[in-house]
């Protein structure tokens, strides 16, 4: 992808790891996590697909709302502030047929000395 940063690809496993974590939510009880998948790309970036019920809608709202994306990345960015976080998310198709995930791409920036 053209005019991005140069990411750090990082194992599997913990960015696997590490997603599930930023998408438990702590408000639901019990607490649940919703991540579905991971998918590592060779440019070294990553794409979350998850529930839509992470989000937590209020009456009348049919699709997380602009605040809600920018505090999901801003949750991202506190438990890592090597993440680069791409603008563009939304809605993708996952698991069984008909069955819908949103979506979240990010990569890791390498450490600077």
């Amino acid at each position: 992808m053209k005019g991005l940063p140069t990411f750090k690809p990082r194992h599997l496993d913990r960015v696997q790891r590490f997603v599930a974590q930023m998408l438990t939510n702590e408000y639901q009880i019990p607490p649940e996590m919703h991540l579905r998948e991971v998918i590592a790309y060779p440019d070294g970036y990553y794409r979350a697909l998850f529930s839509p019920a992470y989000f937590i809608l209020t009456e009348g709202q049919t699709e997380p709302s602009k605040s809600q994306w920018n505090t999901l990345k801003k949750k991202f960015k506190r438990h890592d502030p090597l993440i680069f976080i791409f603008k563009d998310y939304g809605e993708s198709p996952c698991g069984e047929v008909g069955e819908t995930c949103v979506y979240l791409d990010f990569g890791f920036l390498p450490k600077s000395d």
